[in-house]
């Protein structure tokens, strides 16, 4: 088994994954649906251990066979991709992502004007989220990249593995994979602010001290951006609270009220007709609405002020759904089986048939 080959047919197919498990045949996403591929040999466990085995260094290995899941990149043919090992039922299987060569544009992406204000902030907060393989790496990747462009600012960014590798600019970037440059996410993030930092970039706020560490990077007078595996920004504005005991909460939601500048919630939806997919959004731009009901836990309220405050550059998910649906791009089904909100959605959609 050579996974070299495996990772030619993603890049001649231009899919977005493949997966490696024994027992199966290697299966690849190509515009968010799975094929297995029936003309290669099923993968035996012993060919999957040791391709995949191969591909790490001793000292990933050794962090492996501990741990017994790893991320890490591979470059293979001037592609980059991101990897995922893991055992499954005993066996060692893996997950490879590709990671496009070059960086797209926020308009190549499709993705809402609105989200080019976060180039122009000095500090505070910036949240990507959404499921796993919906754009957020990708979103971000655009977003520091216009700020490379843009300006002469030192961008630190802290990840799991390393994936966009950003061009010489304007800006300078020091690029830290875990593992490989630093220990831990709460290591790396406290040392990032004694190495005068403009922009941090934190791959995921993953547990507590990440999530406390962000803030205060925020409110010390960086510009922060992260991810969150969240579905709504409200969601995610509880995530982040929840994830301090009760007696700090308080404190939190003052903090996060103030720090916090704009949450994106993206997911990417199978374009009609196409193998393609389209980027649907929610956008949380904070404001002094939306600050005071962080501040006073009532986030149920939020969803109500997107709404009403489409002219400021808010947009609540199902609106941007019932756009995609009114331009023909996804279907009536597809609008619904991703909708936050489906009574919203049914709204937008009868009050355009009235």
């Amino acid at each position: 088994m050579n996974i070299n080959d495996f990772l030619q047919i993603v890049i001649e197919k231009e899919g977005s994954d493949i997966h490696i498990i024994p027992d199966y045949y290697p299966t690849i996403r190509i515009g968010g649906e799975l094929y297995q591929l029936t003309t290669m040999p099923r993968i035996t466990a012993e060919d999957s251990e040791r391709s995949l085995l191969a591909l790490l260094k001793d000292e990933q290995k050794e962090i492996f066979l501990t741990n017994r899941e790893l991320d890490l990149a591979v470059n293979y043919n001037n592609n980059r991709f991101r990897v995922n090992l893991y055992y499954a039922k005993g066996v060692v299987c893996g997950s490879f992502r590709l990671i496009p060569s070059t960086i797209k544009t926020l308009e190549d992406l499709n993705l809402p004007a609105v989200l080019r204000r976060s180039v122009d902030l000095r500090q505070g907060l910036v949240l990507l989220t959404g499921p796993t393989g919906e754009g957020k790496s990708t979103t971000l990747a655009s977003i520091i990249n216009e700020i490379n462009n843009k300006y002469a600012k030192h961008i630190i960014t802290i990840e799991d593995p390393i994936e966009y590798i950003y061009p010489v600019s304007k800006s300078i970037i020091s690029q830290r994979e875990l593992h490989q440059d630093t220990h831990s996410w709460s290591a790396s993030l406290k040392a990032a602010l004694r190495e005068d930092p403009d922009v941090i970039l934190v791959g995921e706020m993953r547990d507590f001290d990440t999530i406390s560490l962000v803030l205060t990077a925020a409110e010390t007078g960086h510009l922060v951006f992260s991810t969150l595996h969240t579905n709504s920004a409200p969601e995610s504005i509880d995530r982040v609270i929840d994830a301090f005991p009760p007696h700090q909460q308080n404190q939190i939601r003052n903090q996060l009220s103030v720090v916090l500048k704009m949450i994106v919630t993206q997911r990417l939806l199978p374009k009609q007709g196409t193998t393609e997919r389209v980027p649907a959004t929610e956008i949380l731009i904070n404001n002094q609405a939306i600050s005071t009901t962080i501040r006073d836990g009532k986030t149920f309220q939020i969803g109500n002020i997107l709404e009403t405050s489409e002219r400021e550059g808010q947009l609540i998910f199902e609106k941007s759904l019932f756009s995609l649906f009114q331009q023909g791009l996804i279907s009536r089904e597809t609008a619904f089986s991703f909708a936050i909100r489906p009574k919203e959605l049914e709204k937008f959609i009868k009050v355009k048939h009235l």
